[in-house]
């Protein structure tokens, strides 16, 4: 099956992500404990610049304002009746920013984690977890997204049953997890494990990798395990903005464009194709990216060495493969951009 990710995939031997979402709609008013998937109906104008943000910066492919679309989260705010439509409408509004970019646009459907435990650990069951991504990967579907995107899962469970439910509604789909407990999701699954994952799925993704965790370089160990497997699916990396940091009653992440510009050929040479960023990654953030990518020579696969010394040490000795356990520097300093 062809469609827009596949197609640039096919030409292009890197493609733009976009930044953070929570980050951006703070930035714009939204408050905590908010629910950004009202704003798909009550402020649209504000979601359409947060998706125009991205394209303006150069963005390839962007992520709806979904995440926390789905029955168990929407929950929280008494709006468990409304996923089909808060889907459907913020997947609407990114349709519309994308096809008026004037170049090809991907618009990547984004699903999160449903909030609640696994069995046997948890309540969730498997079949549950299926009706809930089913519901909302409709929603998504009937907006017009080319593509659903699963990210920042912990349990290979819940990825599980989001692919499946992804096949059910016959859409294309990419994933993430994210690793940001020494080097292991908050499940314990590592890079390799998740290649593992990813290999035995009936529906294949057209992308998958890691998200969010603890910092870029944290990330970039990531990314370097998937790679380390031989993979031949194209892989993402969608690293935060440097590390949070509390700041007059906010959490503000500490990294420049610069470092971010830095990371993003990074991880090009680690092996990504699908290159973003997360938490605190604002359009400043991803032009400094963009023209990076565009204008620096491919380089070497990176050494755990070189990451460090570009964007900090790694939060952790090891990677939670047992690979580079005694080798992995660690995170005492920073470098410091001016």
């Amino acid at each position: 099956m062809t469609n827009a990710l596949s197609r640039l995939l096919a030409d292009r031997d890197w493609l733009l992500a976009d930044g953070a979402t929570g980050t951006n709609l703070f930035n714009m008013g939204l408050s905590s404990g908010d629910a950004p998937e009202l704003w798909n109906v009550d402020e649209p104008a504000k979601i359409r610049a947060l998706y125009r943000g991205a394209v303006e910066a150069g963005s390839d492919l962007f992520l709806t304002n979904t995440f926390g679309g789905n029955a168990s989260r929407l929950k929280l705010h008494d709006a468990q009746g409304r996923v089909r439509e808060l889907n459907r409408v913020g997947a609407e509004l990114a349709r519309e920013v994308a096809d008026a970019a004037g170049r090809p646009v991907v618009v990547a459907g984004s699903v999160g984690p449903t909030g609640d435990i696994m069995e046997p650990m948890g309540s969730l069951t498997y079949d549950a977890a299926v009706e809930m991504f089913h519901e909302q990967a409709e929603g998504l579907k009937e907006g017009g997204v080319d593509v659903l995107w699963v990210e920042t899962i912990s349990a290979p469970e819940e990825f599980k049953a989001a692919a499946e439910a992804f096949r059910r509604a016959g859409m294309p789909w990419c994933g993430t997890m994210s690793f940001d407990t020494a080097g292991r999701t908050m499940m314990g699954v590592t890079s390799s494990d998740m290649v593992d994952l990813v290999a035995k799925l009936d529906h294949q993704p057209l992308a998958f990798g890691a998200n969010c965790g603890v910092g870029a370089s944290d990330l970039l160990r990531t990314v370097l395990g998937f790679s380390a497997r031989g993979t031949e699916t194209p892989l993402i990396s969608k690293g935060n903005a440097g590390i949070p940091k509390y700041h007059d009653g906010h959490i503000h992440y500490d990294g420049t464009p610069e470092l971010m510009a830095d990371y993003a050929c990074l991880a090009r040479d680690c092996g990504a194709t699908i290159i973003g960023g997360c938490c605190g990654t604002t359009p400043e953030h991803l032009k400094a990216m963009r023209a990076a990518l565009e204008s620096r020579p491919r380089g070497e696969r990176p050494t755990l060495e070189t990451i460090a010394a570009a964007l900090g040490g790694f939060s952790s000795a090891s990677d939670g493969t047992g690979e580079d356990a005694a080798n992995a520097p660690a995170r005492p300093r920073r470098r410091r951009r001016s």
